[in-house]
């Protein structure tokens, strides 16, 4: 298993994580946002969203003065994870499959 795999598996194995990735299965959020859905303090989601976009689960895209995190499959999640991920509503796609015309 790859070390970006083991990263992966750790940030998923966070109940907390989980419920935030359950969170953005219905679009991007602010860490304000998800702060209101849950009754957690802001800091503490910012940590547990920096260790899901470090493992490669969410991305970030800055949207005037708020950074607005999502879901992100690449192909490594694919390498290890792609039918776990559909607990999520996720279709992860294998980037390295050639596409026909």
């Amino acid at each position: 298993m790859t070390d970006q795999c083991l990263t992966m598996f750790k940030a998923l194995s966070d109940e907390t994580r989980q419920k935030i990735l359950r969170m953005l299965k219905d679009g991007p959020l602010s860490v304000n946002e998800v702060v209101e859905k849950t009754a957690l303090a802001q800091p503490t989601i910012s940590h547990h969203l920096s260790i899901l976009k470090s493992a490669g689960v969410v991305v970030t895209k800055r949207m005037g003065k708020q950074v607005m995190y999502s879901l992100c499959c690449g192909p490594e999640a694919w390498s290890c994870c792609g039918d776990m991920f559909s607990i999520f509503g996720l279709e992860i796609k294998d980037e390295t499959e050639k596409k026909t015309g």
